[in-house]
Order: C-alpha cells, then structure tokens, then sequence
C-alpha cells in the first residue's frame, strides 16, 4: 500500500508547473495585445492630428481670389511631416489632387513587456488620419 502513495508523489506539482507556464502565456497576451491596442490608437491620434495641422496650410492665393479652399501641398507636407516629428514617430503625408483632402500615415512599433520570453520582441503598429476642407456658413458644404 505504501508503493502505491508513492509513485504519485510529485506529478502535482509537475500539473502545476505545466500550468503555470500557460497561464503566464496567456497573461503576456492579455498584456501585450492590449498595448498593442493603446500603441495603435496613439498613432491614429498623432497622425490625426498631424493631418489636421497639414489642414491649416491653406494656399493663400487661391483663398484671396474666391476660389474653394485648398492647401499649399508642400507646406501641408512639411507641416504634416514636423508634427510627426515633433512627437518621435515616422509616417508620411498625402495631399489629394484637389487639395481639400490630406491623409497622414504613421508606422512604429510596440516593444513587448512579456511576450520577449517567448522570442515576440516588438510588434507593428499603424495609424491613419485624414483632414478634409469644408466652409460654410451653418453647415459644411459637401464638394
């Protein structure tokens, strides 16, 4: 009868090692994936609002002659460009052929907290932003 006690002795303590190992597997997904997420939405935002300062280099000469409101493209680059910089990410800007529209994207990466265990150093991320001119007195004008 003793033999028998004896030969399991220790295989729970192996179920609980073996466990233990996929729980901290799981809980460095839950982690990382969600700062993968915050990552995300911090470079929709700065390229958002790079977009938005890209918005506000309006070509003034077309403005003072009646004209839609359009953006100088070099300046709404530049601009675009020393915000993204100003905030420490790399993306690129593009102003649409009718100067009323700019999207500004921005890629960078996310350095992993837990899932550098398994070989998962960093993860992409990627955000996107887009500016479009409207005037109007009481609502924006569509076109």
């Amino acid at each position: 009868m003793r033999s028998a006690a004896r030969s399991d002795r220790g295989s729970v303590s192996v179920f609980v090692a073996i466990c233990a190992v996929g729980l901290l597997a799981v809980v460095g997904i839950v982690i990382d994936c969600g700062g993968r997420l915050r990552a995300i939405e911090n470079a929709d935002a700065l390229a958002q609002e790079a977009a938005r300062a890209a918005g506000q280099q309006l070509d003034t000469g077309a403005a003072l002659s009646g004209g839609p409101p359009v953006v100088d493209p070099a300046a709404a680059r530049s601009a675009a460009q020393q915000y993204l910089a100003a905030n420490g990410v790399h993306g690129n800007a593009v102003v649409a052929a009718d100067g009323r529209t700019i999207h500004v994207t921005v890629d960078g990466t996310y350095d992993t907290a837990l899932l550098g265990v398994i070989g998962i150093g960093s993860m992409t991320v990627h955000g996107e932003g887009r500016a479009s001119l409207v005037r109007g007195v009481r609502k924006a004008e569509q076109g």
